[in-house]
């Protein structure tokens, strides 16, 4: 990490400009954001390391091909205002985007300045110009023609979002079914307040509505609704993406004792219900001195990082080494800083409780990595004799999600695929005609730029889908 020590005096084009962040022992207090962005004057000075390559690697790494050289040459300009409306032409959440997307495997992996030195901070200034934006303009839309059809969203998460923007545009009347009662899915529930404050999700909605997308909270799919009652409602074609809310488990003996949480579970009643503010929210989180979180990816790193924040010493305990893990770098970074240990080549074998019932202690077993296959992947398999007890006071298991099994239940002939994700063709429909459906429900677990990369395929597939219905019935 580069620590900051003071202004930026001057450009080093190998290196970026420093970013402030709150210190390791300041924030393991407090739930505030850890990053606190660039000032204008740094933002500037960052985007003039850009060489606003013509063919734009970068935007060929990017799911919703943002036009990245010509945002950041406007901020060069410290044309602020204008470098996020060019931001929007593609992209509608650019203050989530620039907090959570993976940019280092994705745009910042292809820049061309990486080649010799440091990438450009792409992510840090996408944040910068929406945050400027919220706090010194307001946004505004012009609504096109009506267009007399209507499509229905079920779910509110970054592909939900995503596709609703792109059918508003175009003139729909879109409106998007949450369970929940909050908006944004994952993004409000799944990721915690440090990495992605709910002030910023819930402005990135406040703007869809003002495109005239309408939202109704508490309705469950298959539940209080089902597809039946959309058409009689009068919807035109339907976007399925409720995402991948069912935690998978390791299926091991002791797994149903008490002080164990699904990590789904675990930051679901932090984030959405204030667990974290016991008593004045009544949802506590009860953790003891010393708390085992077993995963490695992203999902791994908010519970971890959340549980150190309620005040336990944390382990991570993961089948492979720091290298394989499948967390953002930065994530790992953060986490290690704030005293947060990384227990590599462990892999469950049972949970041991006492005699109340509550859990004691995980028995792992120690593993050894196997030569690279074909694909660059190294394979684990444990080494025999090597159990030992690993005691802590909780365990918090966050190995991955699986698509939701409510939207089966409310459409039994739709096709799913055998990890129980839905089927779609290459234009994202379902073998339902007129159901679409895309973001974690069809790829299973993934990132939030990759599904609002779906939400945008599905809004042009669903336009094509409904304008040749149109020219049939001419």
């Amino acid at each position: 990490m580069q620590n900051w020590i003071g202004g930026v005096e001057k450009l080093d084009v190998l290196k970026r400009v420093p970013i402030k962040e709150q210190e390791p022992i300041e924030r393991i207090h407090n739930f505030d954001e850890v990053c606190l962005g660039y000032t204008p004057d740094e933002a500037a000075l960052e985007a003039q390391r850009c060489l606003e390559c013509k063919n734009a690697p970068c935007v060929k790494g990017c799911p919703v091909e943002v036009k990245i050289p010509e945002f950041i040459r406007l901020i060069k300009e410290k044309k602020f205002k204008e470098s996020y409306l060019k931001i929007l032409e593609t992209n509608l959440l650019p203050a989530i985007c620039g907090r959570v997307c993976p940019q280092e495997t994705q745009c910042e992996q292809n820049c061309v300045r990486g080649i010799k030195g440091e990438p450009i901070a792409i992510g840090k200034l996408e944040r910068f110009v929406a945050d400027w934006f919220r706090q010194n303009c307001e946004f505004e839309f012009s609504k096109p023609q009506p267009n007399g059809r209507k499509v229905a969203i079920i779910g509110s998460g970054p592909a939900g979002l995503s596709c609703a923007s792109s059918l508003a545009k175009m003139g729909y009347e879109v409106t998007i079914f949450e369970a929940f009662h909050k908006l944004g899915g994952v993004l409000y529930y799944g990721i915690p307040e440090f990495r992605l404050p709910k002030e910023v999700v819930e402005w990135e909605i406040e703007n869809l509505k003002k495109m005239g997308v309408e939202f109704r909270t508490n309705m469950i799919f298959g539940k209080t609704f089902d597809l039946e009652d959309l058409k009689q409602e009068g919807f035109d074609a339907v976007f399925i993406s409720s995402g991948a809310g069912l935690p998978n488990f390791l299926n091991i003996e002791g797994e149903l004792l008490n002080g164990i949480y699904s990590a789904n579970e675990f930051l679901t009643r932090i984030n959405l219900m204030k667990a974290y503010k016991f008593p004045e929210y009544d949802t506590p989180i009860k953790l003891g001195k010393k708390v085992g979180v077993i995963g490695g990816g992203n999902v791994a790193m908010d519970a971890a990082r959340v549980a150190r924040r309620l005040g336990s010493d944390v382990y991570i305990l993961y089948r492979r080494t720091e290298a394989e893990m499948p967390a953002r770098k930065e994530e790992i970074m953060h986490a290690k800083e704030e005293g947060i240990k990384i227990v590599e080549l462990v892999s469950p074998v049972r949970f041991i409780g006492d005699e109340s019932g509550h859990v004691r202690a995980l028995e792992l077993v120690q593993m050894k990595l196997s030569d690279p296959d074909s694909s660059g992947r190294r394979s684990v398999k444990p080494v025999d004799g090597s159990n030992f007890v690993f005691e802590a006071d909780n365990f918090i298991v966050a190995i991955g999600q699986s698509p939701n099994p409510l939207v089966k239940k409310a459409i039994p002939d739709l096709e799913l695929n055998p990890n129980g994700s839905i089927k779609v063709d290459e234009n994202l429909m379902t073998n339902i005609e007129g159901v679409f459906a895309g973001g974690d429900i069809v790829t299973g677990a993934a990132t939030v730029i990759l599904a609002m990369g779906m939400g945008k395929k599905a809004a042009e597939s669903i336009d094509r889908y409904l304008n040749a219905k149109k020219h049939e019935n001419l």
